[in-house]
C-alpha cells in the first residue's frame, strides 16, 4: 500500500496531495532569498571554524585533498537530495523519499535518527555558545546563556517560519562574509600583497615533512574530520516545503550552493596551510583565528569567536526548526505521537517545536551533569548519524528516480548528473567512509553505536509497518 505524505506544501509550482482538505497547513512564508543563504549558510558551521584544526594536525596540507574529496561526496548527496525535493517537496524531506523508495520501516528509520541527531546538537550549540558569553562575561552563568538562547529561538520558531528564515538569512550572510573576507585576504597574503607579510610560496606545503607528513593514516583522519564538517545540507530541502515556490526554490537554491560551498571549504584549507606551518599550535585550538594574526589583524581570535557564536546560533536555531519539521512529518505519516501533530493558525507545528527544543534542554542537563557516561553515550550514538542519512538518500534517489523517469517525468526538474553512475559512486563513498570509521580505534565506537541505533530505529520501523499491514488486511 502506498501512502500520501499530507505534509507536502502546496504551491504555485507544485500541487499538494491534500491541497483544498480544508485542514491546517503548514505556512509558506520562506522566500527565494531565505532558501539560498539557508542553503549556503546550512553547511557553515563552528566544525568548519574550530574543528578543522583537528584535520589539519592529523593530515597536515594533504587536508586540501580530504575536504575536496569530502566536498565532492557532498555535492552529489545534495545533488541527489534536491533531484527529490524538486519533484516532491516535503516537511520530511529524505525520510519521505524514503518511505517512498524503501518502504515506511526505511522513513521510520530515517527520520527519527536525524531527529536524535539534531536534538543532540542543540545541547552541544547551546552549551558551546554559553561557554563563548561567560569567557566574555565571566560573572555570568553558562546556565542564563542556554536558558537565554533555548527560549530566544523556540520563541522564534513558535511565531511564524518567516521568523526562522529572517534569523538564518542574516546568521548566513554574516557567516558567507566571514568566509569571502577571510578568502580575500588570505590570498593577498599569499601574494605577500598585504603591508608586513611576504609570499609564503610553497614553502608550507612541501616543507615541514612534505604534503602528506602523517602518510596515509593522517590523511584518513583528516577526511574523517572533513566528513562531518559538511552536516547540514538537509535543512534547505526540509524548509523548501515552507517557501513560495518549493520547486524551483530548492532547485536553484542547490545549483548555486554546491559550488560556492566547495570553494568556502577547499579554498579556506588552501589558504591556511599555505600560510601556516602544518604542525603550529596556535592551528588546533583555532586555524582561521591564527591566519588572521598571522597577516596582523587586531583582535584576530576575538573576532573568530564571534563568527563562531554566530555559527553555533544558527545551526541551533535550523537544528530546533528542522527537528521539529521532521518530527511533524513522521507524525501527519503515522510513525509518531498524535500529540505533535497540531499546527497552529499560523501553520507552525508548535508542540513539534516544544518537544524538540524540550529534548534538546534535556540533552544539555545531560551534557552537564552526566558529560562522561550519558551523554558521551548519545554522541557516540549519533556520530555517523549524517553517513546514515546520506546512505538513504542515495538508496532512495536510485529507487526514486527509475520511477519518476517512468511515470512522472516531467517532475525532474533538477537531474543527478550521469545517473545511475555517481549514485552509486556516493553509495560506494558513504560505505568507504563508513569502512574507514571502522578503521580507527577513535571513530569504531561511534559506529558501531550509530549502528546499534539505526538498527533498533528500522526494527521498530518495520514491526511497525507489519503490524500495520496485519490490521489493514
Amino acid at each position: 500500500m502506498t501512502r500520501t505524505d499530507t505534509s507536502r506544501a502546496p504551491s504555485p509550482d507544485q500541487g499538494s496531495d491534500d491541497a483544498g482538505s480544508g485542514q491546517p497547513a503548514l505556512s509558506h512564508g520562506l522566500k527565494q532569498r531565505h532558501l539560498s543563504m539557508i542553503a549556503l549558510g546550512g553547511v557553515i558551521g563552528a566544525g568548519l571554524f574550530v574543528g578543522s584544526g583537528a584535520g589539519i594536525a592529523a593530515a597536515g596540507p594533504s587536508i586540501v585533498l580530504a575536504y575536496a574529496a569530502s566536498g565532492l561526496l557532498v555535492m552529489l548527496v545534495m545533488r541527489m537530495l534536491g533531484e527529490m525535493s524538486a519533484a516532491r517537496p516535503a516537511s520530511g524531506s529524505f525520510s519521505v523519499h524514503a518511505e517512498r523508495a524503501l518502504g515506511p520501516w526505511a522513513g521510520f528509520a530515517a527520520g527519527w535518527i536525524f531527529w536524535v541527531l539534531l536534538c543532540v546538537a542543540i545541547a552541544t550549540e547551546a552549551t558551546a555558545a554559553a561557554n563563548i558569553m561567560t569567557g566574555w562575561l565571566p560573572d555570568t552563568s553558562s546556565w542564563m546563556w542556554v536558558a537565554l538562547f533555548m527560549l530566544v529561538f523556540c520563541a522564534s520558531n513558535l511565531a511564524a517560519v518567516r521568523n526562522f528564515g529572517e534569523y538564518e538569512f542574516w546568521f548566513a550572510a554574516l557567516k558567507v562574509l566571514a568566509i569571502v573576507a577571510f578568502l580575500v585576504l588570505g590570498i593577498l597574503a599569499i601574494a605577500g600583497l598585504l603591508p608586513g607579510t611576504d609570499a609564503p610560496g610553497s614553502s608550507n606545503l612541501t616543507g615541514h615533512g612534505g604534503f602528506f607528513p602523517n602518510g596515509t593514516d593522517g590523511l584518513i583522519v583528516g577526511l574523517l574530520a572533513s566528513v562531518f564538517a559538511y552536516g547540514g545540507l538537509e535543512t534547505v530541502t526540509i524548509a523548501a516545503a515552507e517557501s513560495e515556490r518549493p520547486v524551483s526554490g530548492v532547485a536553484k537554491a542547490v545549483r548555486t550552493a554546491m559550488w560556492r560551498i566547495a570553494i568556502f571549504y577547499v579554498g579556506s584549507m588552501l589558504v591556511i596551510v599555505t600560510l601556516i606551518p602544518w604542525g603550529d599550535k596556535d592551528l588546533l585550538t583555532g586555524p582561521y583565528a591564527a591566519v588572521l594574526d598571522y597577516i596582523g589583524i587586531p583582535a584576530a581570535a576575538e573576532i573568530m569567536n564571534v563568527v563562531v557564536l554566530v555559527a553555533l546560533l544558527s545551526a541551533m536555531n535550523a537544528n530546533i526548526y528542522g527537528a521539529s519539521r521532521m518530527s511533524f512529518s513522521l507524525v501527519e505519516r503515522g510513525e509518531g505521537p498524535a500529540l505533535l501533530k497540531r499546527l497552529s493558525a499560523s501553520g507552525v507545528p508548535r508542540h513539534a517545536v516544544v518537544a524538540s527544543s524540550f529534548f534538546g534542554f534535556v540533552a544539555v542537563l545531560l551534557n552537564y551533569f552526566w558529560e562522561e557516561t550519558v551523554f558521551r553515550w548519545l554522541l557516540n550514538m549519533v556520530g555517523a548519524a549524517v553517513l546514515v542519512v546520506w546512505g538513504f538518500i542515495a538508496a532512495s534517489q536510485l529507487v526514486n528516480r527509475y520511477r519518476l523517469e517512468r511515470e512522472e517525468p516531467e517532475k525532474l526538474v533538477i537531474r543527478m548528473w550521469l545517473f545511475p553512475g555517481l549514485t552509486i559512486v556516493a553509495l560506494l563513498g558513504i560505505a568507504a567512509v563508513l569502512l574507514l570509521m571502522l578503521r580507527e580505534s577513535d571513530t569504531r565506537t561511534q559506529l558501531a553505536c550509530t549502528a546499534g541505533l539505526t538498527v533498533v530505529l528500522a526494527a521498530v520501523g518495520y514491526a511497525r509497518q507489519r503490524l500495520r499491514g496485519a490490521g489493514e488486511s
